[in-house]
This record gives structure tokens, C-alpha cells and sequence, in this order.
């Protein structure tokens, strides 16, 4: 959830099968209602593909390499049962608690990646596919607070690009 922003009923259907290491990506394809079971993602957008960044990669060779198992549901209690909530909340409630840190949930660590992928420099309409919105105003609405953006680094970015085009075609001319 912290880094790849994957919603809840998309971490209980995730399958081995669906985590590509190699490639570097997850692949969202289902999700995973309480009633129905699984489910497809929540709209079309759903579907999608996140990157893997090196922390994920080591944390998931990691997990499977513990769980001795690289088949079925990636965090299920089994190959076929997925994880339940309450019991993940609860160990996260009590690791929050030793390191002195307020708790937060599967959702708010959803956030979080968004929050860190925002600063990293990864742009909108990249987020928004990686978060699976339907639509980047989504993602703007929900996140746009915290891209970068003051009219001070605005002006700052187009005149280094004028330059720098400036620069190159004076150059062509030579």
C-alpha cells in the first residue's frame, strides 16, 4: 500500500502471477469483496500497471521468500484465502505503537504513496494511471494541494526551458 498505492481489495486479490520482479511491475487485474469475492477492479482505470520501486521489490522477494510460497495470493492466509483486514489493521495498530508512531490504515498508507510519488517529481496524469482514477481530475481534486506549482517556481521552470531552447537554437543556426 505504501508503494505501489494499491486499495484494499486489490491487496487481497493480488496473485504471485500478477507481480512481474523481473519487469519491475504489478498488474492490477481483480479486486476482492467481503460478499462476492473476486471481484473486477472498480472501474475500467482499475486495470492497470504500477511500477515496483526497489523498496517494494526487496519487501516482496522478502515475503515470499518467508512465506514459501510464490504461487496463489500474494498476502492471502493461503493460496486461495485472502488476508482479513482486522487482523492486518490490528498488527499494524501494534507496530505503529512500538516505534511511538500514530497508527494509520491500508487506506491512509494509499495516500502516502501518493504523497511520496508527488514528490518525487512523478507527474499527474502518470499518478492518476498508477492510482487507478478514472480521470486525473481525480487525482488533482484529491492530491493537487501538494504538487508543486507556486507561480514563484512556475516562472522559474518556463524561463530555464526559453533559455535552454534559446541556447539550442542559436546553436542549430551556427
Amino acid at each position: 500500500a505504501f508503494y505501489a498505492g494499491l486499495r484494499l481489495g486489490e491487496l487481497r486479490a493480488l496473485r504471485w502471477s500478477d507481480v512481474d520482479l523481473g519487469a519491475g511491475i504489478v498488474r492490477v487485474r481483480r479486486s476482492w469483496d467481503p460478499r462476492e469475492g473476486e471481484i473486477a477492479p472498480k472501474s475500467r482505470a482499475g486495470l492497470r500497471d504500477v511500477p515496483v520501486p526497489s523498496v517494494l521489490h526487496a519487501s516482496l522477494v522478502e515475503h515470499r521468500d518467508l512465506s514459501g510460497r510464490a504461487e496463489g495470493l500474494v498476502f492471502g492466509r493461503s493460496e486461495t484465502r485472502p488476508f482479513e483486514p482486522s487482523s492486518v489493521n490490528l498488527r499494524a495498530k501494534n507496530a505503529w505503537a512500538a516505534a511511538g508512531l500514530p497508527s494509520i490504515g491500508l487506506h491512509e498508507a494509499r495516500h502516502t504513496y501518493a504523497s511520496l510519488m508527488i514528490a518525487a517529481g512523478v507527474n499527474a496524469k502518470a499518478l492518476s494511471t498508477y492510482m487507478g482514477h478514472s480521470s486525473v481530475t481525480i487525482t488533482y481534486d484529491r492530491y493537487g494541494h501538494l504538487m508543486p506549482g507556486n507561480e514563484g517556481e512556475a516562472a522559474a521552470l518556463l524561463d530555464a526551458f526559453l533559455d535552454r531552447s534559446s541556447s539550442n537554437a542559436s546553436l542549430q543556426t551556427r
